[in-house]
């Protein structure tokens, strides 16, 4: 059942928490607590001002600029003045769930009581996520962070333009169509609005949902194509993966023993041959060592999740407080784990490419040539292999590590950034990518049980092919293919529901 309230409190905020907020439209909620915290960080921020405190951000330019300080209405002109200088983004936008998984990131930061925004501020991000107002954010432009969060404060001064109701319009139309009105900032509101790592790791906590339902789905298919090709179940023997202890090489075996449980055409295919290819016998090993690099990157992404990732940061009491100027809005974490999750997504998909490619090649499959019964009038499933082949390049190239490039920002001040919001992004196309290799491995394999009807398939792989012949007929001559690719990759969008 779908969580349809999720709250922050003192206790730890899963990745999951965020994906029911951004994804599916649960609603969030602070607990009294962390509105005390906010309260009490603000409180703080009030005292510096009170007090002509030189504080970065408060009462300080950006940046290059920390050495101007500023007083009275120039705090609050500061505030504005950064959403609107730093919404400089440009390129496609983000999708809604990508805004929105950005938000939920941010209020996560501030609920921890360390960042000194306004009560009113943290109300306002609420707003927009409860009611559905999506501002518009450009996906390119971003160091790390800045660019993306811009617009999104911007977006509560009724600057921008948001999606509701399925249209875009003027930020200040929504807000009033919701019986909001503009905010006025105050000291600190903006840079806490713009700073931070929420754009990376709301981002990368969405791809977390796709990356393991995707790995679900892997094993299945790599199943479904092992079945088809007649590979030698013994080399998934729960004593022989047992002697490499990898816990995800271990689950993967796991999972196809119970896939292929029952299989009529495993039994049959005993010692046709010494030993299969080892994108066919290999499954436990490469999709293992996969999903032990999702696990460590998902562990990195939720102990960011919860961080505070301002600067600076306020701590204690307004009796007693300090203002600590420090680089927690550096995104090293989550930039070194987006780069190790797309490694871990072209070699799931790289190794299907390549069991895609020897269920169309007659030389090894055993079957009839591309999966067609009229092979030469036919080209049958031959041209899905190079979309399949094209898409595993393109992830190779994605794959290349981001977090080791490097520029300088704002003057020298800013002389090592994380591009964790880059990495991210590339993140999501290399799971798009995926999700299509997968689809086409989807029609290959089922097309192949077509072929060897005849006898029983195994538990999870049978009820897999039926789940597709629901939506995909038999692909019994030529037709325009795209349609079923696309029908497979939105099955491939759902919990594959199939596994122990």
């Amino acid at each position: 059942m779908r969580t349809t309230c999720i709250t922050l409190t003192d206790a730890p905020v899963g990745w999951r928490a965020l994906v029911a907020v951004a994804r599916e439209g649960a609603r969030l909620d602070l607990s009294a607590a962390a509105w005390a915290r906010i309260d009490n960080a603000r409180a703080i921020v009030d005292c510096i001002v009170a007090r002509g405190e030189r504080a970065y951000g408060i009462s300080t330019g950006l940046g290059a600029l920390s050495n101007v300080v500023l007083h009275g209405e120039q705090l609050a002109q500061l505030s504005r003045n950064t959403l609107l200088s730093h919404s400089c983004g440009v390129g496609p936008l983000l999708s809604v769930e990508q805004t929105r998984a950005i938000i939920f990131a941010a209020l996560a930061n501030y609920a921890k009581g360390y960042s000194g925004v306004q009560r009113k501020v943290v109300e306002g991000l609420l707003a927009l996520l409860n009611l559905h107002i999506t501002p518009c954010v450009p996906s390119q432009g971003s160091v790390g962070y800045l660019t993306h969060m811009a617009p999104i404060g911007a977006a509560l001064l009724g600057v921008g333009t948001v999606q509701w109701q399925g249209q875009t319009l003027p930020a200040d139309q929504a807000l009033a169509a919701n019986g909001l009105q503009p905010l006025v900032l105050g000291a600190k509101d903006g840079l806490s609005l713009v700073n931070g790592t929420p754009c990376m790791t709301g981002l990368a906590a969405l791809a977390l949902d796709d990356v393991e339902r995707l790995a679900d789905w892997a094993d299945v298919l790599g199943a479904m194509s092992f079945e088809a090709l007649r590979g030698q179940i013994n080399a998934f023997d729960a004593d022989i993966l047992a002697l490499k202890p990898h816990p995800g090489m271990q689950q993967v075996g796991r999972h196809l023993r119970h896939l292929l449980d029952g299989s009529e055409v495993i039994a049959s295919s005993r010692d046709i041959r010494t030993q299969d290819a080892l994108s066919i016998r290999a499954i436990p090993q490469i999709h293992g060592a996969c999903r032990d690099q999702i696990a460590h990157a998902a562990k990195q992404i939720e102990i960011e999740l919860n961080s505070a990732t301002d600067n600076p940061l306020l701590l204690g009491t307004p009796d007693a407080y300090r203002i600590m100027s420090q680089a927690n809005p550096h995104g090293e974490s989550v930039a070194m784990a987006a780069d190790l999750l797309r490694i871990a997504v072209a070699e799931l998909g790289g190794v299907a490419e390549r069991r895609i490619d020897r269920l169309v090649n007659p030389l090894v499959s055993g079957l009839p040539a591309f999966l067609v019964a009229e092979p030469g009038v036919n080209s049958g499933l031959m041209i899905s292999q190079y979309t399949a082949a094209s898409l595993a390049a393109e992830n190779r190239r994605l794959a290349q590590p981001v977090v080791i490039d490097n520029f300088i920002t704002s003057g020298n001040q800013e002389d090592h950034l994380s591009l964790g919001t880059t990495a991210t992004l590339e993140l999501h196309k290399s799971l798009d990518n995926l999700t299509q290799i997968l689809a086409i491995e989807y029609l290959l394999a089922a097309q192949a049980f077509d072929f060897l009807k005849a006898q029983r398939f195994g538990t999870g792989t049978g009820q897999a092919w039926r789940k597709l012949r629901e939506q995909v007929p038999s692909f019994d001559a030529d037709r325009f293919l795209a349609p079923d690719i696309a029908k497979a990759a939105t099955l491939l969008k759902t919990p594959c529901g199939l596994l122990p």
